[in-house]
């Protein structure tokens, strides 16, 4: 991966819990332009790299970032919220797997921090005069980010926790039943997009017209899975590799020195994806589409095998 160095130009609170950062070229040039939905990684050092949503339009000088301070953590939030002004970091270049549909209607899905992604949608469906609905759900008023933005919009819907109870999010009345050319986007902490796709999907909604962005993953880990381990073969020379029950393919393939791309090693960026030339995957990530596992696409980082042997193209 190719790193870009940024520096914090600004930083301002959106939620006593929520800090937006304001990343600006350290060279003086400008940032690569970027599409609605898109993310970018950010290296905090000593190997931890995290996945951040850009939250506004895009700008030449700016990428704005906004950040949960997360209690339970695996770091990458706290250290974040110890950035301040001036202080550098590496980026990556944009990228996008959370982009918006070719389609008429847009019902836009966010839960607390999930507005992050839904936020630059917003805008650009505003700059477009497309059509969108926008429910937003957050525990209170004073957790919610983006307020002042939000409020006035006709399109937007806010159900807060502690409000009226008649007002809290309702799939079955806000979202209803399918409808042609419609799609559904859908970002928050886990335990809500669940909520949200399985209602949806019970109402008969086709997991083609939902899309879902996570960064931070309750997928089943290989320690969990009590499945036992498989082989890994690199299709360039044949080299066969043991995967065992408590490894992922990509820590296999560090081990032994293979030079394999990779980021955010919980199957949420799309970094490390490889194809899968014979065997059967187990897919356990949150990035790849239907379309593209059907195309032998595959995270080395937190998918396994269904079959012995899993021949990739490495």
């Amino acid at each position: 991966m190719t790193w870009i160095d940024a520096v914090v130009d600004a930083r301002t609170p959106a939620t006593p819990e929520i800090a937006l950062f304001d990343l600006a070229p350290v060279d003086g040039t400008e940032f690569a332009s970027y599409t609605a939905g898109s993310h970018v990684d950010v290296d905090l050092g000593s190997g931890l790299v995290r996945q951040y949503s850009l939250c506004g339009p895009p700008e030449p000088r700016r990428y704005r970032l906004a950040v949960l301070n997360v209690a339970n953590s695996r770091g990458g939030s706290r250290a974040m919220h110890a950035l301040a002004v001036g202080d550098r970091v590496r980026i990556s270049a944009p990228r996008n797997h959370f982009p918006l549909a070719d389609t008429h209607s847009h019902v836009l899905i966010a839960g607390g921090i999930g507005i992050t992604p839904l936020l630059a949608m917003l805008t650009h469906l505003e700059r477009v005069r497309a059509d969108y609905v926008l429910h937003y759900s957050a525990r209170t008023r004073s957790r919610a980010a983006f307020l002042d933005e939000l409020s006035g919009n006709p399109r937007v819907r806010f159900h807060f926790d502690d409000e009226d109870p008649a007002l809290l999010l309702d799939i079955t009345r806000d979202l209803g039943d399918p409808r042609p050319d419609t799609a559904v986007y859908v970002c928050g902490p886990d335990g809500f997009m669940d909520y949200v796709v399985g209602k949806a999907e019970a109402l008969g909604w086709p997991r083609s017209a939902l899309h879902t962005e996570r960064f931070g993953t309750n997928l089943t880990t290989p320690a969990d899975a009590g499945q036992a381990g498989f082989t890994v073969r690199l299709a360039s020379t044949g080299t066969e590799y043991s995967v065992g029950e408590d490894q992922s393919v990509l820590d296999v393939l560090l081990d032994n020195g293979v030079d394999a791309p990779f980021s955010c090693q919980q199957g949420i960026c799309g970094e490390c994806v490889v194809r899968v030339l014979a065997g059967e995957p187990d897919h356990r990530d949150d990035v790849l589409s239907d379309a593209e596992r059907a195309d032998g696409m595959f995270t080395t980082c937190s998918s396994r095998a269904h079959s012995p042997v899993l021949e990739v193209d490495l």
